[in-house]
């Protein structure tokens, strides 16, 4: 995730943003810190997405294919390359 300081300037922009306007070096900066975030925000859910181990009632796993070898490729919930 994004640090605190960037989340923080991100904030500031927005509300400058609606209350005076912003520069075009602000512009570039905000768009700039948006591009990081949503990049760090879609990394993130991709991890957490190709974590996730889909099971019913009774214990069995209905985890789809797809996912499965990527978790296989990636050795997650040992799932062991075959």
């Amino acid at each position: 995730m994004l640090s605190e300081e960037k989340l923080k300037r991100i904030s500031e922009l927005s509300k400058k943003s609606k209350a005076e306007g912003l520069s075009l070096l602000e512009q570039n900066e905000q768009k700039e810190l948006r591009d990081q975030y949503l990049h760090s925000f879609r990394s993130s859910m991709k991890r957490h997405i190709e974590g996730l181990k889909v099971v019913d009632e009774e214990g069995n796993d209905l985890t789809p294919e797809k996912l499965k070898q990527i978790q296989r490729d990636k050795g997650i919930h040992g799932r062991d390359k075959e």
